[in-house]
């Protein structure tokens, strides 16, 4: 489904937002209290134009105080009668962007199965906000949301890499798709391991747009079904593991989102995904094995179920060998980043204080918060284990975000500056703006910061 704007016009109904206690706009009158109307977060008070019609309406914002605990208060306005709005005023502290872009993805319904999308209250566009930009962020999110909802079933390593083919013909970007044996042949030993026991082969999707400027490589999860390998997840832990392409969606989102707003204008882009499915069959990787990595490094295999980052480790060090100015690293990757910060606040981590100063201040701003983390080195002899190189999943569980971040920085080696976004890529309770189901984290929050960050 595409987002979309009304356009302005005379005809549109007035639209109010107030804080609880805020003075209500002089022509609702006393019908507003007389209706009971508090002003609570999402209550909506439609106002009578005293001819059977509409006049206009009042939404709620609850109690200012409590601001910070809702990130797109006018997405719940999608329950106003069908029909064109216009915000009559902006409500102090309120940014209008937000606002905007709330409107939009609360827009956002996946009917590949069931329904289908269906024409709602619109809104016009607010003054002073590049509406044209806010319609690709939310165009872009759309994009990560389907990619992340569809089961693997309709999205596996073929159908991801058939996605990102199309979006890149739509943005004239050049791809290139190493897949099956020929990983061998051309030294992807990781992916093809992980990869080699699901039904279709695994592949590397590589995708460029640009010819001049400071380059940025990106580099996106695409495990499009984890089962854990041998190491088999239990049942309940197995039935949200179409999300685990989250990075590659993210990714994808990310270059759309880039390319629509004008922001890869001045740079080289790359989109590296590694995609495969962890499957289980005879010739499965297995707890114990040593694999070799494209970089030499050794990889001793503690839990097949630590994937994720022996397939990102060989796309990274194929990335890294072109020294971009800039290598992003984004995945669904460990529990441990839940345990510390939850489903909706994604650690990142980064070497450089000035590009992990710009990426957190951007978040906020931008209503995408991500959370620095620290490489921590102290961790580093984790894993570092007795006969390999490296161990895909230091035993002990502790640090296991932090272990993770450092086992990938191993091969980020002669990239200018690295950071790594260990996302969820899940909403799992609706809020406004975020249906449950597949989410973007991290992209906004990248778009915001890459001015300050590249140049």
């Amino acid at each position: 489904m595409t987002p979309e704007f009304a356009p302005a016009s005379d005809a549109a109904l007035p639209l109010w937002l107030v804080w609880t206690g805020d003075d209500l706009p002089p022509q609702a009158g006393t019908w507003p209290e007389a209706s009971g109307f508090a002003a609570k977060a999402g209550q909506i008070c439609l106002l009578p134009d005293g001819r059977g019609g509409l006049a206009g309406a009042i939404m709620g914002l609850g109690d200012r105080r409590h601001a910070s605990r809702d990130r797109f208060q006018i997405a719940r306005a999608h329950a106003l009668p069908k029909a064109d709005w216009n915000l009559a005023a902006l409500p102090e502290g309120l940014d209008p962007d937000q606002l905007a872009l709330g409107w939009l993805l609360g827009q956002y319904r996946f009917t590949r199965y069931k329904g289908s999308p269906s024409q709602g209250p619109r809104l016009v566009c607010p003054e002073g906000v590049d509406g044209d930009r806010m319609v690709a962020i939310a165009a872009a999110e759309f994009l990560t949301r389907d990619l992340i909802n569809t089961p693997a079933s309709d999205l596996g390593p073929d159908k991801l890499e058939a996605a990102a083919r199309a979006l890149a013909n739509s943005l004239g970007a050049r791809v290139e798709v190493i897949s099956g044996a020929a990983l061998l042949k051309q030294n992807f030993p990781l992916i093809h391991t992980v990869g080699r026991a699901a039904a279709t082969d695994p592949r590397l999707i590589d995708i460029r747009l640009g010819e001049s400027g400071p380059m940025l490589t990106i580099v996106g999860k695409g495990v499009c079904f984890d089962t854990g390998g041998l190491n088999l997840k239990p049942g309940a832990s197995m039935g949200l593991m179409k999300k685990d392409m989250g990075g590659a969606a993210t990714a994808l989102g990310l270059l759309k989102m880039l390319a629509g707003t004008g922001a890869a204008r001045g740079l080289r882009l790359r989109v590296l995904i590694p995609a495969v499915e962890n499957s289980v069959s005879g010739n499965a990787f297995r707890p114990g094995d040593v694999l070799s990595s494209r970089k030499g490094l050794s990889v001793e295999v503690n839990n097949t179920d630590a994937e994720g980052r022996l397939v990102l480790a060989d796309a990274m060090t194929y990335a890294a060998e072109e020294s971009p100015d800039l290598m992003i690293s984004l995945a669904t990757l460990t529990g441990a980043a839940r345990v510390a910060l939850g489903p909706d606040l994604p650690p990142f981590y980064c070497d450089d204080d000035a590009t992990a100063t710009a990426l957190q201040r951007a978040g906020m701003q931008v209503a995408d918060p991500v959370w620095r983390m620290p490489f921590w080195d102290p961790y580093e002899p984790l894993i570092e284990p007795a006969i390999a190189d490296l161990d895909n999943a230091p035993s002990g569980g502790m640090a296991g975000s932090i272990t993770a971040a450092l086992f990938l920085r191993r091969f980020a080696e002669g990239a200018g500056r690295y950071a790594h976004f260990d996302i969820y890529g899940w909403q799992p309770t609706a809020a406004p703006g975020r249906p449950k189901g597949g989410v973007g984290q991290g992209a906004r929050a990248i778009l915001a910061a890459l001015p300050q960050i590249l140049t």
